[in-house]
């Protein structure tokens, strides 16, 4: 494997980066994850901006144009020859010292890591998952954005570990107001009386692309209304359906919350029919490498 540091291809054994580098010391950066399959980068573009929206809001520049960064992703994923693969893209501030201003980093970081990733066996988007709420709140937008997908990412590492340590893959996150967020890692999604109902992204949510997809299937293709709006722990209880999204994890159902087995039990039909339009999706829509 080679991963990409600052225009060098480096066996992945020789790939490092300073203790110094800001990223290390302080989260002080961003990062996006893609996926490709079969040679065909999925929504590469809708990645690339939000990358550098993130970097913006962070004031972090980055040293290549969008389009650059695009051919150098497609670079690396032909140098590993990868089929199907996680791309994932790291801007740091660079090295700087042991003190927090960002003046002291002069040059930005840039890593890009091409290989496999499997979140869920294949059995659970069959089954479904079961899932919880944990104490640990998402973050307060006035704080840290969770619009801004940086290297900091020890809030949701903390409610992973409080699901883990429960015995549970994932786990819903509640705002500061009691209201549905997201999971640790992913968006998340209820079906009611022919709606698609997911938390708006001042709900402190980070607007996924793959979430996006799924709505633009949903009501395209399958006919539901689509609403991003407020909603409780109750509303997910009695949800008809209730599903993840994220670009690693794709669309996993999920059969019971908190103990409350949701709808009947096992991965609804709408749910089953956006898995099955996702997968038909990926196979057509992307850049070509």
């Amino acid at each position: 494997m080679y991963v990409f540091i600052n225009g060098e291809f480096l066996p992945k054994e020789e790939a490092k980066v300073s203790v110094f580098d800001h990223g290390f010391l302080y989260g002080d950066g961003v990062f996006e994850g893609i996926r490709s399959y079969k040679r065909l980068v999925f929504k590469l573009d809708e990645h690339i901006e939000r990358l550098y929206k993130s970097a913006h809001i962070l004031m972090l520049r980055i040293p290549y144009s969008k389009e650059e960064m695009k051919k150098i992703i497609i670079e690396t994923l032909k140098k590993n020859q990868l089929e199907d693969a996680y791309i994932r893209v790291i801007v740091s501030r660079g090295e700087g010292d042991l003190g927090l201003d960002p003046r002291k980093c002069k040059n930005p970081q840039v890593v890009i890591i091409t290989d496999k990733i499997v979140l869920y066996p294949e059995e659970i988007y069959k089954k479904g998952l079961s899932i919880i709420t944990v104490p640990t709140r998402r973050n307060l937008t006035e704080s840290l954005n969770p619009q801004i997908k940086s290297l900091n990412y020890l809030n949701n590492i903390l409610a992973k570990i409080e699901a883990v340590n429960c015995g549970y893959e994932e786990a819903i996150m509640l705002n500061h107001n009691g209201f549905v967020s997201e999971c640790t890692g992913d968006n998340i999604f209820i079906i009611r009386e022919n709606t698609l109902i997911t938390p708006p992204p001042y709900a402190s949510v980070l607007r996924g692309i793959t979430a996006h997809t799924v709505m633009r299937l949903a009501s395209q293709v399958l006919g539901l209304s689509v609403q991003e709006s407020f909603f409780t722990r109750y509303d997910v209880y009695t949800a008809e359906e209730v599903f993840l999204t994220g670009t690693a994890a794709e669309i996993v159902p999920v059969v019971k919350v908190d103990g409350r087995v949701i709808g009947e039990g096992k991965p609804g039909n709408n749910t089953l029919r956006l898995i099955e339009e996702f997968r038909i999706l990926t196979t057509k829509e992307g850049v070509r490498y």
